[in-house]
């Protein structure tokens, strides 16, 4: 079976399912830059009998389009900013012009089959579309790359990477507040840009919270495996990937009432209101000595390790394609 794999970015989760997919059939990769690439695109989905793609935007509005015309089949994975809107934040695609919100409506209306990576993110893409199949298949962590070493220190931590709005939508303001209620403990904050550190910072009262910059997979990885603690304080979350490693590495997670991330952590963790530090400390001090670092892994291990997601995704591309007769 050949497969048209058409992306924008090659994101950590985007990669692993490009090397999913290439494990079971011949791929051929395609990313789209702009319009000159056009061509290489309509070849390839011409030469495969289906095109997968992440995130319902202007790439996967070319594949789906091209599939169509061509009389293939095609796949596309809601990731959740795609299927979002969140004027209150300026958070979602669907708060962009109108071209942007013209293309998720037809990729989320005419893809064959649109892979949700949550029940929280198909009630959204539900809301606004009416998609021709859709099946929930979670995002995946490999839980032999992310995973427990060594002591865990009183550490508590979250990751923040470069966003707009970052920290209103990730509730970093929450985190360093509920730091000012345990000043005996360490919080740490990963993946800042220089800018939201000043910003930030500016929040910060006490001197047991620390501001890291981007960090790369190992060293981020070390920092999971020190920490006892996992925040995801976010005002919004469509899964929650950065959590699910942290969790996979035996992190016990605090977490608020937002998006997929009751989903995630299930009964593994806490759950506290969005922009409530006094709740979110003291949902943390009994993180910190409750024991359920093993509890938090076993969660990730059951429900969103990669062979779970490998063979979801497998067997939803193949049973699309031999429906068609091809």
């Amino acid at each position: 079976m050949k497969l048209a794999f058409i992306y924008y970015d090659l994101s950590s989760f985007v990669r692993s399912d490009q090397e999913i997919l290439s494990r079971h059939f011949q791929v051929e990769s395609v990313r789209y830059r702009g319009f000159r690439d056009i061509p290489k695109i309509v070849t390839a989905i011409w030469k495969s009998d289906a095109v997968y793609s992440w995130f319902a935007s202007g790439h996967s509005f070319l594949a789906v389009l091209s599939a169509r015309l061509l009389g293939k089949k095609s796949v596309v994975v809601a990731g959740g900013y795609d299927v979002a809107y969140v004027p209150e934040i300026s958070y979602g695609q669907y708060t962009l012009g109108w071209h942007k919100r013209m293309y998720a409506d037809y990729v989320l209306n005419n893809a064959d089959l649109i892979l949700a990576v949550s029940e929280f993110t198909k009630s959204e893409l539900m809301a606004r579309s009416r998609p021709r199949k859709t099946e929930v298949v979670y995002n995946c962590i490999d839980t032999d790359l992310f995973k427990p070493k060594g002591e865990k220190e009183d550490l508590v931590m979250t990751v923040a990477s470069g966003l707009k709005n970052v920290i209103e939508l990730k509730g970093l303001d929450t985190f360093v507040k509920a730091a000012e209620y345990l000043p005996d403990v360490r919080f740490l904050v990963v993946g800042m840009t220089t800018e939201d550190k000043k910003e930030l910072g500016q929040c910060i009262s006490s001197d047991n919270v620390e501001l890291g910059g981007r960090a790369t997979q190992p060293e981020l990885i070390g920092c999971y495996q020190r920490a006892k603690v996992y925040c995801q304080l976010s005002y919004r979350e469509s899964f929650g990937v950065a959590l699910a490693e942290a969790m996979a590495c035996g992190c016990v997670p605090v977490v608020t009432d937002r998006g997929a991330l009751p989903e995630v952590v299930g009964t593994a963790g806490y759950i506290v209101p969005y922009k409530d530090p006094i709740s979110t400390a003291n949902a943390i001090e009994r993180a910190l000595s409750s024991g359920k670092e093993h509890v938090a892994r076993e969660r990730i291990r059951s429900a969103f390790r990669k062979e779970l997601r490998e063979a979801r995704i497998i067997g939803s591309l193949k049973a699309i394609v031999e429906a068609s007769g091809k």
